[in-house]
């Protein structure tokens, strides 16, 4: 279509959206689907978290707020950092946006210009590097593999600085692998970005869906004692506390960044709904039960998902550290079926067993699904059984027994 800006010429729609729209066209049509696409939690927001929405509607909270967001959530969100990462975060540096999504983009927006570059890792989530693209700006896109558990190697993120690198964005736990990253990495990430003057942005919005307790993941308190003076955080209340369609994200940033940030939202969207910020003080501020209890059942729905698909032995999968997806290597089944990418077996999937997942093409890693466990474990029995039937019939071997329970 011509008269459109020159910035969207390389700019590619969201992959994970369109499996989403998928799964809703098939439900519509009467299908029996088994969606493993979303990328949201599948339990209802906390009770309280509502109870505080109400009340703001009938007390009438319904009017313009601060671009920013009002002084007592982005308190919230100050006291939140300080007793989960002994941070100490001024409410001058908040800027409270309209989910994760929208606080990267107005961090892109303030700090790239053209021809820039931002190091990031992959397989990553499609929206990092596309918002670079809209920008003007380069994604220059450090591998992960595998077989190191997608494990984000330090020395591969510094040997990408060139001389037009203005800022290295890292995320964990990392969508769609799992991964996490190790503080160490971080710390030798984030003194290296201080000598060479250039910006670090964490998305940690899956901050708190990570399993095992002992891994030290104080992201946070490393950056700023490292960097503090060019650290982003974004985080968001949408996979911690149930809260996608609410639509509440932040950043946290330098005065003087966060001023820029202020004047973007400003002239864009304004300031987060009203009513969706009184619900935010009260899941920030309020019983953290429901988180708990959330990553407790995604940790069980996570060792019993893997263990039913890499029962077939083509099918491999390192076990994720932190959010709520597998991200399983089905390359082996491919050649011997005449499918030329996981993209086409996503495609078959859909229309032999009606499962919807999302191709690993989307996020940079061919031969890769994204499986999103934030559903039922009979849904997730379900579809394992429906994906392991497709497996078998391009691979006729028999799979192991499962090694969990169902």
């Amino acid at each position: 279509m011509t008269g459109l800006a020159a910035r969207l010429a390389g700019v590619s729609a969201s992959g994970t959206m369109a499996a989403a729209a998928e799964a809703e066209r098939l439900r519509r049509a009467g299908r029996d689907v088994v969606d493993l696409s979303a990328g949201e939690p599948d339990f209802p927001t906390p009770a309280h978290v509502k109870a505080a929405a109400r009340a703001a509607i009938d007390g009438d909270f319904t009017r313009y707020t601060a671009v920013g967001g009002i002084p007592e959530l982005r308190e919230a969100i100050c006291a939140r950092y300080a007793e989960d990462y002994g941070v100490q975060v001024s409410p001058e540096g908040v800027v409270v946006t309209a989910g994760g999504k929208q606080a990267l983009f107005n961090v892109a927006l303030a700090l790239l210009d053209p021809g820039d570059e931002v190091i990031t890792h992959a397989p990553c989530w499609p929206t990092i590097p596309e918002q670079v693209k809209l920008m003007g700006a380069v994604p220059v896109l450090v591998s992960t593999r595998p077989e190191a558990a997608f494990a984000v190697d330090a020395g591969a993120i510094l040997g990408a600085i060139t001389p037009r690198t203005k800022a290295i964005l890292l995320n964990s736990p990392c969508n769609p692998t799992g991964a996490l990253i190790d503080e160490q990495t971080v710390a030798t990430v984030a003194e290296a970005a201080a000598r060479h003057g250039i910006w670090v942005i964490a998305d940690l919005c899956y901050e708190r869906l990570i399993y095992d307790a002992e891994v030290g993941h104080n992201l946070p308190r490393v950056l700023f004692d490292w960097h503090r003076d060019r650290t982003v955080l974004v985080g968001s209340a949408s996979k911690t506390y149930a809260m996608t369609g609410w639509r509440c994200g932040w950043s946290i940033a330098p005065r003087s960044l966060t001023v820029a940030l202020g004047l973007i939202q400003g002239q864009s969207t304004s300031h987060v709904t009203s009513i969706t910020q009184k619900a935010s003080i009260a899941a920030l501020t309020g019983p953290q039960d429901a988180v708990a209890a959330m990553r407790a059942e995604y940790r069980q729905r996570r060792d019993a998902i893997h263990a039913w698909v890499t029962s077939h032995p083509a099918i491999r999968c390192v076990k994720p550290g932190g959010a709520f997806y597998l991200f399983p290597d089905v390359s082996r089944l491919l050649p011997a079926a005449g499918i030329d990418s996981s993209a086409g077996f996503a495609q078959a999937l859909l229309e032999r067993e009606q499962v919807v997942l999302t191709a690993g093409e989307v996020f940079g890693a061919p031969g890769h699904l994204r499986l999103s466990y934030a559903t039922s474990t009979d849904r997730l029995r379900e579809g394992a059984d429906r994906i392991l039937r497709l497996a078998t019939a391009l691979q006729p071997q028999a799979p192991r027994a499962p090694t969990e329970a169902r």
